[in-house]
């Protein structure tokens, strides 16, 4: 082992936790779906610095004044109200998992003035709309944290109208590049895979959505397949982003994640944090995440 290489407890592969993998998990798992990130506020710090803008770029030139859009897994509502903003009159709804994020994104909602918006609790793989409802059904890093993606998929195609768009964008970890090289970041994305893998989900599913769109039925001609970048190399992205990342190494649902799955201890994850520091700290640092991205017409 590289000597800058964190050292990491590792479990036999007999004793890690079975489930599901790939994109068919089972009703029983479904039922039982951990988020990875969670939302400690390392996380919430990502999630609230999303736009339509910087985060749904390959959907927002197709909508319209008027449209109704359903975005599912919303988090913390500010792609949302974004889309809210963009289609008004039209009404926008948004919903998650996560009831406590809700009101979050609700007092968001109201601060900004926008009121054509509203949020609720849902299952993604049981959203409570009929047949046919919404101009626009929209998902952003929600496939991912899914063990059966293609269920979910299937389920916003019902529920978009005839002709309808159906959009979607995920990152792809095994894609994500960095400089300077370093074997501590290397160590964070293998555990990061593990840690998916062991729960049943999928961290490269930003180059799986063309082929996960078309086995929920969509024709090929009717995907359009693309891709796009986040880059963080200015100081102040640096520090954003490997300072959030440090802390969830520790403290959000991944650590808990990790440890349960007896795939790193806390020695191993401080030192995984460290790394993510170190790297922040690198006057050359480059960190870029490609995002599958998808449209399809229902």
């Amino acid at each position: 082992m590289n000597p800058t290489t964190p050292a990491r407890t590792v479990a036999p592969t007999d004793t890690q936790r079975e489930a599901p993998t790939g994109a068919h998990g089972s009703e029983q798992s479904r039922e039982s779906e951990s988020y990875t990130h969670g939302h400690h506020e390392s996380v919430l710090r990502s999630h609230k610095s999303r736009t339509a803008a910087n985060s749904a770029a390959h959907l927002v030139p197709l909508l319209r004044e008027g449209m109704s859009v359903l975005d599912v897994g919303c988090g913390p509502g500010t792609v949302t109200v974004d889309l809210a903003r963009l289609v008004g009159p039209g009404k926008v709804v948004g919903v998650d998992a996560a009831t406590a994020i809700l009101d979050s994104a609700r007092e968001l909602a109201t601060s900004s003035g926008v009121d054509n918006v509203s949020f609720e609790y849902a299952n993604a793989y049981k959203l409570p709309f009929e047949d046919n409802t919404f101009d626009v059904v929209h998902a952003h890093q929600l496939l991912q944290h899914l063990s059966d993606p293609i269920a979910a998929i299937t389920e916003m195609r019902r529920v978009a109208k005839p002709g309808g768009i159906v959009a979607a964008r995920d990152a792809d970890y095994g894609a994500m590049t960095w400089y300077p090289e370093s074997a501590g970041l290397t160590e964070w994305n293998t555990l990061y895979h593990e840690v998916t893998a062991a729960y049943g989900y999928q961290a490269d599913a930003g180059r799986r959505l063309l082929s996960w769109f078309q086995e929920a039925g969509f024709a090929p001609d009717a995907l359009t397949a693309s891709a796009g970048v986040w880059c963080y190399a200015s100081p102040e992205s640096r520090t954003w982003w490997g300072g959030l990342w440090a802390e969830r190494c520790i403290a959000s649902n991944f650590a808990v994640q990790a440890q349960e799955s007896n795939l790193a201890d806390d020695v191993a994850l401080e030192e995984l944090a460290h790394e993510w520091r170190r790297w922040a700290e690198q006057p050359d640092g480059w960190f870029s995440v490609l995002n599958g991205e998808i449209l399809a017409r229902a």
